[in-house]
């Protein structure tokens, strides 16, 4: 898998957007499959113009807290790319990270939200609120 910090690296040597959406596009093609049993309305994420799935998979005991990793998938390329990048950024971190980690930042820091579609943009923030929600409750159960 990328580390957010190549994807980073990456966006800032593409000076077209048009090339940094091909580069999203791939990055939505490392994702690995999501198994047909993920494909359920409780994993889908609301909020959402494309259909996006989220799977959360809880380590409740890590060294600093429980790990979160994360399995998802959409209907529509960029989304996929989308979901990369979170994942990049959150899957196999623990939860404390998770809720400290401003995605929405990162975004912003490379210039892609403001070149996203506003449902596209709506869609992000969901997707990010699903992966806090998740960690939120992973905290709460080992409390």
């Amino acid at each position: 898998m990328t580390t957010i910090d190549e994807i980073v690296e990456n966006f800032a040597l593409l000076d077209e957007w048009d090339d940094r959406y091909r580069y999203v596009i791939e990055l939505g093609r490392t994702l690995s499959p999501l198994p047909d049993s993920g494909h359920v309305d409780a994993n889908k994420v609301q909020g959402c113009a494309s259909q996006v799935w989220l799977l959360t998979h809880v380590k409740p005991i890590g060294s600093s807290g429980p790990i979160l990793t994360f399995e998802g998938d959409s209907d529509a390329h960029i989304v996929r790319g989308l979901i990369a990048i979170l994942f990049a950024l959150y899957s196999g971190k623990n939860a404390q990270d998770i809720l400290a980690t401003d995605a929405l930042a990162l975004f912003d820091r490379i210039g892609l939200r403001e070149n996203l579609t506003p449902q596209r943009s709506n869609g992000l923030r969901s997707m990010v609120e699903r992966i806090r929600t998740e960690a939120k409750a992973a905290l709460t159960a080992v409390a």
